[in-house]
């Protein structure tokens, strides 16, 4: 009665929504740091953590769209 299976489209869902907002909360967090009356940081500190963030995000969405376009391309010599 309670073996239900689980989709592979659910379990992207359930998956997803739960580290997207992992994630979120994680940056708000991270956000929390900004304040200067509690800490001490440079620019150079602010780059250098948000460029580490962007490249990983970046990384993460080529492997989605990676998987898109393989489906549709075709090699060809002009």
């Amino acid at each position: 009665m309670g073996n239900v299976q689980e989709t592979k489209r659910d379990k992207f869902v359930r998956l997803a929504e739960a580290r997207t907002n992992k994630i979120i909360d994680m940056i708000q967090l991270l956000g929390n740091c900004s304040n200067q009356s509690q800490y001490e940081y440079t620019q150079k500190d602010v780059t250098k953590i948000f460029s580490a963030i962007q490249a990983e995000l970046d990384a993460a969405k080529k492997r989605f769209n990676k998987q898109e376009s393989q489906k549709g391309s075709k090699f060809k010599l002009d």
